[in-house]
């Protein structure tokens, strides 16, 4: 009977994946039939289900304008160019999916000055840098960020879609859920803003105290001198023109002329100011490291907020306005990410604690319920990321694309294409940039997707 049931999987499953690796990527003659017939798709979300909001202005012309390998090159998923949604449209026999808004509202002198547009008929709201609630992402122009992407949160790109189609889903849509890593992105982005800026304040403050204590410990009366120098030092300090050398110029005057005449030498203050150096380092990273570990259970406890509040998107917004097949992702093990092993190992362990909060909450309040999919992104991604041979994965750590200014001047999957990957044979690696799949890992998800869709009886 074992044998029976996995057969039967595994003829499922083929037919599946040939409607995902063909060309058109609908099914052929001998395919297996849809037990659900979709009228549409639609799609929330972030970076992971945006299928061309910013391909438009100065990204559409450095070759840009998906989170991927963007542009085709042969019959394979390796560069095909699509997203995971693409593949799932065309393996339901839908259109492909188009973004439902476009624009930028960045810097017009670099191009990423764009009016927004907004399309009837296209379905995929998913916006890169788009977060749970809030409004402003990662790459928003109220971040400083020169490229102004709209991000719009998944709460409001529910809002649109039921605006544009009366209130109500029809009950015939297939509808695919995937946010958080925004969230996570920008809250650890805060995390890393402060905690550098704790850092450099100790590590100033360390400077100041160990010079002025070096230099003040040769002068007549070293109490005395240490005010005058610490003084001397504040005022220059407070200078618009001053520099690291005018500083400590003037607290090495200060103390000549409190009586230790010898460090006038720069053979003398010389070793004071590295060994000032040295102290302010250690200080700086202690102090970062510190805030770093006070503040990051608020970091795990607001991703826990953040699917709390999806939980209730999903709840309150799609399935309460008959929504009756939905699909939600959740978030990949992004500790395993090129921008995750590039983190020092206590950041790696909160980056699972954050993705692990957000994770338990979807499957708190999400498992169980008929009309809704959980898909565990999770566990999957951390297998890739540990046995990536079965997969046809060639390369787990690295990132495909060229990230130099010189070959990608935004540094990030949005304007990688085929002209700035890297050398080589990078078309089964399974990150793009530091963060975002390969149209081949892309490939990979949808096949993913569709078997749990097999499971549920969706497919």
């Amino acid at each position: 009977m074992r044998q029976t049931k996995i057969a039967f999987a595994v003829m499922a499953m083929a037919a599946v994946l040939a409607g995902c690796s063909g060309n058109s990527g609908k099914p052929s003659a001998g395919d297996q039939t849809l037990k659900v017939k979709f009228a549409s798709q639609v799609s929330f979300g972030d970076s992971l289900n945006d299928v061309g909001t910013y391909a438009v202005g100065g990204v559409k012309a450095l070759g840009g304008g998906k989170y991927i390998i963007n542009g085709t090159s042969g019959t394979g998923p390796e560069f095909s160019g699509k997203i995971w949604l693409e593949h799932m449209a065309a393996q339901f026999g839908l259109p492909a999916p188009c973004a439902a808004m476009t624009g930028l509202d960045g810097d017009a002198a670099k191009g990423f000055k764009v009016p927004v547009t907004t399309y009837a008929g296209c379905y995929g709201y998913g916006q890169g840098g788009a977060r749970v609630s809030n409004p402003v992402g990662p790459g928003n122009k109220l971040t400083g960020s020169a490229l102004g992407l709209l991000t719009v949160p998944v709460a409001q790109q529910v809002k649109n879609h039921l605006a544009a189609v009366g209130g109500k889903f029809k009950g015939d849509e297939i509808v695919f859920v995937m946010a958080g890593a925004s969230d996570l992105v920008f809250n650890l982005g805060a995390l890393s803003a402060a905690a550098t800026a704790a850092g450099t304040s100790a590590g100033t403050t360390a400077f100041a105290n160990s010079l002025i204590s070096q230099l003040a410990a040769g002068t007549t009366n070293p109490q005395t001198a240490a005010q005058a120098i610490g003084l001397a030092m504040a005022a220059e300090s407070a200078n618009p023109g001053k520099t690291d050398a005018s500083v400590v110029a003037a607290a090495v005057t200060a103390a000549v002329k409190a009586g230790n005449t010898a460090v006038a030498s720069p053979a003398v203050y010389g070793p004071m100011v590295v060994k000032a150096q040295a102290d302010a380092t250690a200080a700086g990273t202690k102090a970062g490291n510190d805030y770093a570990a006070a503040h990051s259970a608020e970091q795990v406890v607001a991703m826990a907020t953040a699917a709390k509040e999806l939980v209730a998107i999903v709840k309150n917004q799609l399935l309460s306005n008959g929504a009756k097949y939905v699909a939600v992702n959740n978030l990949p093990d992004v500790s395993t990410t090129p921008s995750g092993l590039a983190q020092s190992s206590a950041n790696q362990a909160l980056i699972v604690a954050m993705v692990k909060a957000f994770n338990d909450e979807l499957d708190k309040g999400l498992s169980g319920i008929d009309t809704v999919l959980l898909v565990d992104v999770f566990t999957s991604s951390r297998d890739q990321s540990t046995n990536p041979a079965p997969y046809g994965l060639t390369n787990v750590k690295d990132t495909a694309c060229d990230l130099s200014p010189a070959k990608n001047p935004l540094g990030i999957a949005l304007t990688c294409n085929l002209n700035n990957l890297k050398p080589g044979d990078v078309g089964r690696y399974s990150f793009a940039d530091e963060t975002l799949p390969t149209p081949f890992n892309y490939w990979l998800l949808a096949r993913f997707v569709s078997e749990k869709m097999i499971v549920k009886g969706w497919l």
